[in-house]
């Protein structure tokens, strides 16, 4: 039996297996089993906690409901920080994933704020298939044209809608994330503007569909957002699960600051999930 601890960020919710003293090989089989919420636990994404080595304080992978390893996920990293800031002691700590190392610090309140890196524009590092104004893609679907693109160590395109209430995101998001000017997929956000200080933000994710918050889209759109010129650097971002406070800073940094949460803890028998 394995210990697990079902947590969330604004009900991003996740599975955190401690891997740490010694593997748990869990196949990307085994991943869709579990995270299916009428047969299994449930979850957007499985998270494993991994010796990081020196530089950091634990490596965190990430798995999706699908099987298929995500690179970056701002509400799993505050989480995991949480949990490895209390057990070291520590306000600050470093969270490695396979798209590099985030720094996570312990605000009052409840309160933690992920370094999330550096947004990065250009069209291979999104990747698209072919080179393209980031700021303006030649892609459209249905109600929705001229997203803004970048990576946050996982592809994401925004659309900006004026009602998101007259978006049918169960249908086209998942068209959107398979499109072939996305060799990755991508993550598919959908933003209302609603302040140069507010966005409300609706998340088609990579690999998970509709999830109530997506910590990585959130910050992709403050990004777009501000890049277009429709908003200042840092805004409000209202998902679903509630709210995110961002900042893109200067040196293209983005700051995302958000509640972490423990639903439950369990034990899981991974034998009979294949």
């Amino acid at each position: 039996m394995i210990p697990f601890r079902k947590m969330h960020g604004l009900g991003n919710d996740f599975v955190v297996l401690d891997a740490r003293a010694q593997p748990i090989p869990v196949s990307a089989k085994a991943a869709q089993a579990i995270g299916d919420r009428h047969f299994g636990i449930g979850f957007d994404q499985l998270i494993s906690l991994e010796p990081a080595g020196p530089g950091a304080d634990v490596f965190m992978r990430i798995v999706n409901p699908d099987g298929s390893e995500a690179g970056a996920c701002g509400n799993a990293t505050r989480c995991v920080a949480s949990l490895v800031a209390e057990e070291l002691g520590r306000d600050r700590v470093v969270v490695r994933t396979i798209s590099g190392d985030l720094p996570v610090e312990r605000l009052p309140n409840g309160l933690w704020r992920a370094d999330m890196g550096e947004a990065r524009l250009g069209w291979r590092d999104v990747p698209l298939a072919r080179e393209m104004d980031t700021l303006h893609l030649d892609l459209a679907l249905g109600p929705v044209s001229d997203p803004a693109a970048c990576s946050m160590g996982n592809p994401h395109a925004t659309f900006f809608v004026e009602d998101l209430a007259k978006i049918p995101v169960a249908e086209i998001g998942p068209q959107l994330e398979h499109h072939p000017l996305f060799p990755q997929r991508a993550n598919i956000g959908f933003a209302h503007v609603l302040a140069p200080d507010r966005i409300r933000l609706v998340i088609w994710e990579r690999g998970a569909g509709m999830t109530l918050a997506c910590g990585s889209g959130a910050c992709a759109t403050i990004v777009n957002a501000a890049r277009r010129g429709l908003t200042g650097r840092r805004a409000t971002v209202e998902l679903p699960g509630g709210p995110l406070e961002m900042e893109w800073r200067a040196d293209g940094h983005v700051l995302m600051t958000g509640p972490v949460a423990t639903a439950f803890r369990g034990e899981l028998d991974l034998a009979r999930y294949g």
